[in-house]
Order: structure tokens, then C-alpha cells, then sequence
């Protein structure tokens, strides 16, 4: 297992450069549309592909991986929902510990259970703490999770839970306000948890805008994630990105 990709991460923040993730959710695509994504992440110069999903009923991961990875140089990182959406095909894995909940499962259990098959696969592994964010609407991740998200306006629950995360050894911080979110997670939020910690942090859950993305860097955020706006408005790729890197 390389750390390449992690470095990358590593080395944008300290060049004060900030990064792009699409999400790819493989049981809303079809080959024609991954094809199409892909076409407009390369002309927007997207810095990541994310590909998984709270769920993932279908058995399109890997073929949707080999696909993304023949028609581009993206590197594509797995964002599980589960230990089964593993895929060798792909660059690396978020490794997630949700420890903004308080479910066992999620926390080491499932790890403990998915820990061989990691291993194994080759995959670069980066251990992300990651903190479900209420954003005004359930979410497919609260319900799977069992465990209730942070409130939104506790600034000082998610500073002292990210805090938490690095102290015990989490290569990247992922603030989440979930698929389809009403409302974002603050900018408060991300500049006061991007004050208190020095690996990297991911946020992603309801922007749906590049002014937003562009706020959420200028509050601290290193690395935007967007999906379900995409899902919805594919052009959007190219205005986000260029807004992320102004």
C-alpha cells in the first residue's frame, strides 16, 4: 500500500491549494452517464473522484470503476458505506470511523470485520474520521447509522470531535451534512474545526452553489465534495470547480 494519494492531499493543503471531489453514487449511473461525467470532470480539471454510497444495491462498483479508470487520470477513492463496497480496482479507500456517532458498529466493529479484506485488496488506506452534520433533513446515513447527527449549531461539539479524530490517528477529517441536505454545514463550523486540527478536512452535504463551495474554502474546507447537485445539474461540475480554485 503506496500513500500517494494521501501526500497529494497533504501537499495541496500545505500549498494552501484547495481540492475538488465529485461523488459518483454507482446505483444512480448507467455506463453512458459515467462516460459523460467523466468527459466534463476532466475539462473542469476535478481533483478526485469519490465513488460509493450509504447503500449500493447494485453490482455496478467495479464496473463502474474500470470504467471511470480507463477513459481518465482522476484518481478514484472509494467512499464506503459499508466493509462490502470494496473494490480493487480503484486508487484508495476512505477508511471511515463515524465518530460523531456513538454506534459501536461504526465506530471499530465493522472495521474489525472488514480488516482482512482491506489488507488484502492493495488499496491505499486513509483512516477519515467522519462527523454526520444535521442538515435540516433525515438522512440515508442517520438511519443506516442508528446514531443522530451533530447539531448544527454546536460549534464546539464538532471542534472537540474533530480534535478527538486526529489525537487518535485520523489521516483526514470528513464533515457531512449528507446526500440531499437543506442546509449546509455552516461556515462557522468549518472555519472553527479547520482551526483546530492539522490533517486535512473534507466537507461536503448541500452546496449547491459555487458561491457556497468558494465560502466553504475561504472558511477552512481543503477539500470540497459535491454529488447530489451534480446528479442533478451536471454543468454545475465546471462552475464549482473554477470557483474552488479562485
Amino acid at each position: 500500500m503506496n500513500n500517494g494519494i494521501y501526500q497529494s492531499l497533504l501537499d495541496r493543503k500545505s500549498n494552501q491549494q484547495k481540492s475538488f471531489a465529485v461523488l459518483v453514487d454507482p446505483d444512480k449511473v448507467n455506463d453512458k452517464q459515467v462516460l459523460e461525467l467523466i468527459e466534463l470532470c476532466n475539462d473542469a480539471q476535478v481533483d478526485y473522484l469519490l465513488v460509493g454510497g450509504s447503500l449500493v444495491v447494485s453490482d455496478y462498483l467495479d464496473q463502474c470503476i474500470q470504467l471511470i479508470k480507463a477513459n481518465t487520470n482522476i484518481p478514484v477513492i472509494l467512499f464506503p458505506g459499508s466493509p462490502s463496497q470494496i473494490s480493487k480496482h480503484a486508487d484508495a479507500l476512505l477508511y471511515l470511523s463515524l465518530i460523531s456517532g456513538r454506534n459501536p458498529e461504526l465506530l471499530i466493529g465493522q472495521h474489525v470485520v472488514s480488516a482482512p479484506f482491506v489488507k488484502k485488496s492493495g488499496l491505499e488506506i486513509m483512516s477519515t474520521g467522519y462527523m454526520v452534520i444535521d442538515g435540516g433533513a433525515p438522512t440515508t446515513v442517520s438511519y443506516i447509522s442508528n446514531a443522530s447527527p451533530l447539531p448544527s449549531n454546536k460549534n464546539e461539539i464538532a471542534m472537540c470531535t474533530a480534535m478527538a479524530g486526529e489525537m487518535l490517528g485520523m489521516k483526514l477529517i470528513y464533515m457531512d451534512a449528507g446526500s440531499g441536505a437543506q442546509k449546509p454545514i455552516s461556515t462557522s463550523m468549518i472555519q472553527q474545526v479547520s482551526s483546530c486540527i492539522e490533517v486535512p478536512l473534507i466537507v461536503g452535504g448541500g452546496i449547491t452553489n459555487p458561491e457556497k463551495a468558494k465560502q466553504n474554502c475561504d472558511a477552512g474546507a481543503d477539500v470540497i465534495v459535491v454529488g447530489n447537485a451534480i446528479e442533478k445539474d451536471v454543468n454545475l461540475i465546471k462552475e464549482i470547480s473554477a470557483a474552488i480554485r479562485s
